[in-house]
């Protein structure tokens, strides 16, 4: 279950590192996000030179949890 403010780690390459669950899509009030599901986030960490950079906001799909 993944909520607003949950820190999560990036399985892509797109150069981010760790970003932060601004907003769960999908329906007002919507709580939890699983797999699958359309989630915002704010980039908190990512490598030098990648395509994103820290406080970038964007669209995530969540693909594994524990």
């Amino acid at each position: 279950m993944i909520q607003q403010e949950s820190v999560l780690q990036v399985a892509d390459n797109s150069g981010a590192r760790k970003v932060a669950c601004i907003r769960v899509l999908g329906g007002s009030g919507r709580r939890y996000a699983s797999i699958g599901d359309v989630i915002v986030v704010s980039i908190k960490d990512a490598v030098p030179n990648a395509r994103v950079k820290k406080g970038d906001v964007r669209r995530a799909v969540v693909v594994r949890t524990r």
